[in-house]
């Protein structure tokens, strides 16, 4: 059994030459990393994770380094200030093989405290971790490290062949905190997004599986589904939100007709407000399973009528997403972005829809999010092969099957007037060199 330690005594096991290992986003131990950050004895802590949800000190002590697989606001505030922040490239699905490779002697993670079957529920996150603290946990030469926290809501899989617990003969060392999870505020909605929504909801219709990601679009598709004349929706999407949550709430969400894993919503972490976190607890309708099942395209084509709805921060003309990095500036990763973009694109009533503002300020000037190439230290997250339906306020560009100068051309014509004219010189001459 595991003992139970303050969390002086539990990061006083982490060892000034040492390696850690966490989830992404609700599954990162909040108490743990804050308490962390107390010591300044690091040698050589190297730390594996992605998307912490807080700022934390231990990032900012000498000798240690954070090798992270998707950037959020922390980590770009980290890295400015000149941090040991640096990016492992890689999808969400990708985030358990390389965490074994990583081999952290210490996993750590966050769940609800231990229930009468002597288990510990991993509440918002399974992603691809599960595995690895198992391991680490059965390992004598590893450590363990469970942070119970009685706020954090008791989530649902499907057992027997999905489990989103650890038993506690298996973890090491338990640590008690009392935080409030955090909850993610629903971002406002501009007239722009509302109107690139109102392109998106065109291919939605009765009993559409949904995949959704985060911004002010997806919130606003859901909430129009939500009061809309539309229903039996099912749900497969990476990311449980409160708009997800809001459509199970109007009744619109039926999963009967899915194909695969009918009966449920299927994630594999959920994000959103504290009313969202409260719904999820005990609540059987929403099923978290690993990321490896979530995020497999073989699993998501086999949706009915799947939807998914992702962002961009730019297309080119040959229809490639930039999604994570732009301009030598890391944003955020590649997620599951390629896996569903991927995965709707293998079936015929199946659409992927990738949806961006038409221009940005950047340093002061507007530029079109529609660019003719990617600019230097530009990465493609989703080559172009897989992009099905580009959205802007200006229209939609469906671009599988066309060839390059067509799909080329369907760009411009959603891109900002303004710089249509000087898109379609770029096009004109695509494909014929």
């Amino acid at each position: 059994m595991p003992k139970l330690c303050t969390m002086e005594e539990a990061i006083a096991l982490v060892q000034p030459v040492d390696r850690i290992g966490f989830g992404l986003g609700p599954g990162i131990p909040d108490g743990l990393l804050t308490a962390l950050g107390a010591r300044t004895d690091w040698e050589d802590l190297q730390i594996g994770g992605a998307l912490c949800l807080n700022l934390y000190d231990v990032f900012t002590k000498s000798g240690v380094t954070y090798r992270c697989g998707f950037f959020g606001p922390a980590e770009r505030l980290h890295h400015s200030l000149g941090h040991r922040v640096d990016l492992v490239p890689g999808g969400f699905r990708q985030m358990g093989p390389i965490m074994a490779r990583f081999a952290p002697r210490v996993m750590v993670v966050q769940g609800a405290p231990p229930d009468e079957r002597g288990t510990v529920n991993l509440s918002l996150h399974v992603g691809g971790t599960r595995d690895e603290l198992l391991r680490a946990g059965r390992d004598p030469e590893r450590l363990l490290i469970v942070e119970v926290n009685p706020q954090l809501p008791r989530t649902a899989s499907l057992p027997p062949a999905y489990d989103n617990t650890i038993p506690l003969d298996a973890i090491d060392v338990l640590v008690e905190s009392d935080g409030a999870p955090f909850a993610l505020v629903d971002p406002p909605a501009e007239e722009v997004d509302e109107e690139i929504a109102r392109h998106a909801l065109a291919y939605v219709r009765n009993g559409s599986t949904l995949q959704t990601g985060i911004g002010a679009i997806p919130n606003i598709v859901a909430a129009e589904l939500a009061r809309g004349p539309l229903g039996g929706f099912g749900v497969h999407s990476e990311m449980f939100t409160t708009g997800l949550m809001r459509l199970h709430q109007a009744g619109k969400v039926t999963n009967d007709a899915k194909g695969m894993f009918d009966g449920v919503s299927v994630t594999t972490f959920a994000l959103g407000v504290a009313e969202l976190y409260q719904w999820l607890d005990g609540n059987a309708d929403v099923a978290f399973l690993p990321v490896e099942t979530v995020n497999d395209p073989t699993v998501i084509s086999g949706n009915a009528n799947l939807v998914s709805i992702n962002g961009a921060l730019s297309v080119d003309l040959y229809g490639q997403v930039m999604a994570d990095s732009i301009d030598g500036r890391q944003i955020s990763g590649v997620g599951g972005h390629e896996d569903f973009v991927a995965g709707a694109e293998l079936h015929l009533d199946a659409r992927s829809l990738i949806c961006l503002r038409s221009t940005a300020v950047r340093d002061g000037q507007v530029i079109s999010r529609i660019a003719s190439l990617p600019t230097e230290g530009t990465v493609v997250s989703t080559p172009r092969h897989h992009t099905g339906v580009v959205i802007t306020e200006f229209g939609a560009a469906e671009l599988t099957g066309r060839t390059v100068r067509e799909r080329a051309h369907l760009l411009v014509d959603i891109a900002h007037p303004d710089f249509r004219r000087e898109l379609r010189q770029a096009a004109d001459k695509l494909g014929r060199v």
